[in-house]
């Protein structure tokens, strides 16, 4: 189930909603009672149950961590 971005238009409270898709957008504010919008955004793409397909993906630096592995600026092999 996705959750979906919404942003009062009245106090500007900005929450996320778990939703099935094919259930209306939300239109009330849980904080105030205004009316929202729900925005656009990337997401975090597609949850699946399944195995990952990350395993096959780049190990990245060889230090194992996934990020600079030096305490200064990293330089791109």
């Amino acid at each position: 189930m996705p959750a979906y971005e919404y942003q009062c238009q009245s106090c500007s409270y900005h929450f996320d909603q778990r939703q099935k898709m094919s259930d209306a957008p939300l239109t009330t504010c849980p904080k105030c009672g205004g009316e929202v919008a729900r925005l656009i955004s990337g997401g975090a793409g597609a949850i699946s149950k399944g195995g990952s397909s990350a395993s096959n993906a780049d190990p990245g630096p060889s230090c194992g961590l996934g990020g600079c592995c030096g305490g200064g600026a990293c330089a791109m092999e």
